[in-house]
């Protein structure tokens, strides 16, 4: 699934926790991070369950799903390229608060938060330029859903669904 041409290094420096990275601490960080090829409907992340992977979409898609009360799972956003899975689990060790399921097969950079700590010592810029994308893509994903929230009251709003 991953094309030959396509080397660890190369997801690694398009990703988006890297931008801040110099092409040597990429390097660093190839030394630490994998990649984890998923087919289609495979099961990434599963809600309710704990681990301490963070996975960034390196090709493909992966839908973010949460069971309902009536055991329908409903889809509340599609990652494409660039995603990051799990990384709330990575940052607290809280449990996913979602399923993550691919929607076709996928590339996903995977990166432990041991591996991360291991260096703290030897490379802490590139421990604080990675955490520092981590929250900056929490924030877009933070500010996506309040637009999404205020569209919505706005909607039941002017549909005259709130008294």
């Amino acid at each position: 699934m991953v094309p030959e041409n396509m080397h660890l290094l190369e997801y690694i420096k398009g990703s988006p926790i890297t931008q801040d990275l110099t092409p040597s601490d990429c390097e660093v960080l190839e030394g630490i991070m994998g990649l984890r090829q998923v087919g289609e409907g495979d099961v990434v992340l599963r809600e309710g369950e704990t681990d301490h992977t963070l996975y960034v979409v390196a090709e493909g898609r992966i839908r973010v799903v949460q069971e309902v009360a009536r055991g329908e799972p409903l889809v509340l956003h599609v990652m494409g390229p660039g995603g990051l899975c799990g990384e709330m689990g990575f940052v607290d060790g809280a449990p996913h608060s979602a399923t993550l399921i691919t929607e076709c097969d996928s590339v996903l950079l995977s990166l432990e938060r041991s591996a991360l700590e291991s260096l703290v010592q030897s490379h802490p810029h590139v421990v604080y330029h990675v955490m520092r994308a981590i929250v900056r893509l929490g924030h877009q994903v933070l500010k996506r859903m309040n637009h999404h929230h205020l569209e919505m009251n706005k909607y039941i709003t002017q549909a005259g669904g709130y008294s």
